[in-house]
């Protein structure tokens, strides 16, 4: 049996295992937690933006600061951590590796343009709580706590600026905001985690059961093969082994009497052999049971097996038969 090519075959087991992770990687809960927070940057980087050009929009600094929000929403609307996973699980040795370079010289960039605005305009200070959440999902767990931590002195030093005094909630109240949004983060990366070991022995149960039931049908399938060979083949030998014995005593003393069991014996073989092939016709495939024969059988097969992806053809090597190709239903 010929093949088409192997670029036009059926996706195998490695493609299924592969889509089967790529569903179980989307998290919906995720998913809109991400969304929420990029419209989230949006919001507060437009309502600091409509502040400082209300109440400094005529000062030498102003154009600055509208270029480095221009910058920063182009940046951010540009970033890679758009297509990475919301709420990245911890891989299986507990140990987030580091991202490729272009999302780290992205992560940088924000927010150094942030720190950059935070200095001309302290009112820019709060859009560092969506950026928490991108160095919590772009940097391994230290760097990102680090990096949250850097953030965060950002804010207060930019909330002190503004109150012109000190004040304690101007103090406790980022380093709140920070630990909060970070525990949550550090809480749902723990629980994706946990939920995909949980899917992964899900599925392994799943085939351990599938491999256990396959291996309790053989050996049901096996007994009762056993059996029924041993009540039909096996009896039928056996008593064809005993009139042969009896025949073989009895031969010079009662020919008749021997010949008697010969034929006995040959008709219990007559049967067993009807026995045989019925008990090797339930065995057989479904497509030889029907008849034709095996090239019969196997353009049937051909047949099932061929679709828009896939032709599959049959020769038959016989001088009276003729080579058939058969093309994908339409």
């Amino acid at each position: 049996m010929e093949t088409a090519p192997a670029g036009s075959a059926r996706p195998g087991r490695r493609c299924t295992v592969h889509a089967e992770e790529r569903v179980r990687d989307v998290d919906p809960d995720a998913r809109w937690l991400a969304a929420v927070m990029h419209v989230t940057f949006f919001l507060l980087l437009g309502s600091s933006m409509a502040r400082f050009v209300q109440r400094h929009g005529g000062e030498v600094r102003a154009p600055w600061v509208i270029a480095l929000a221009v910058v920063l929403v182009v940046l951010y609307a540009a970033g890679p951590s758009r297509g990475a996973p919301a709420v990245p699980p911890l891989p299986p040795g507990g140990r987030v590796p580091w991202p490729p370079v272009r999302r780290l010289i992205w992560l940088g960039a924000v927010v150094a343009v942030w720190a950059v605005l935070v200095e001309l305009a302290p009112s820019f200070a709060w859009v560092a709580v969506p950026l928490f959440y991108a160095a919590l999902r772009t940097l391994p767990p230290l760097a990102a706590y680090v990096l949250v931590g850097v953030l965060t002195v950002f804010v207060i030093i930019a909330q002190l600026t503004l109150a012109r005094r000190f004040d304690l909630d101007t103090v406790v109240g980022p380093a709140a905001v920070a630990t909060f949004a970070t525990a949550i983060f550090v809480y749902m990366r723990r629980q994706a985690a946990r939920q995909r070991s949980l899917i992964d022995d899900l599925v392994r149960t799943r085939r351990e059961l599938a491999a256990t039931e396959r291996r309790e049908g053989t050996l049901a399938e096996r007994q009762r093969l056993s059996m029924e060979i041993h009540d039909t083949l096996a009896q039928g030998l056996s008593s064809q082994r005993m009139l042969l014995q009896a025949a073989d005593r009895t031969w010079e003393a009662d020919p008749d009497k021997a010949r008697g069991h010969v034929r006995t014996a040959a008709s219990i073989a007559e049967h067993n052999l009807a026995e045989a092939r019925r008990f090797v016709h339930d065995l057989a495939p479904v497509d030889l049971a029907r008849g034709g024969g095996l090239p019969e059988a196997l353009r049937t097969l051909a047949a099932r097996e061929s679709d828009g992806g896939l032709t599959v053809r049959v020769r038959v090597e016989d001088p009276s038969a003729h080579d058939t190709a058969l093309t994908p239903p339409a």
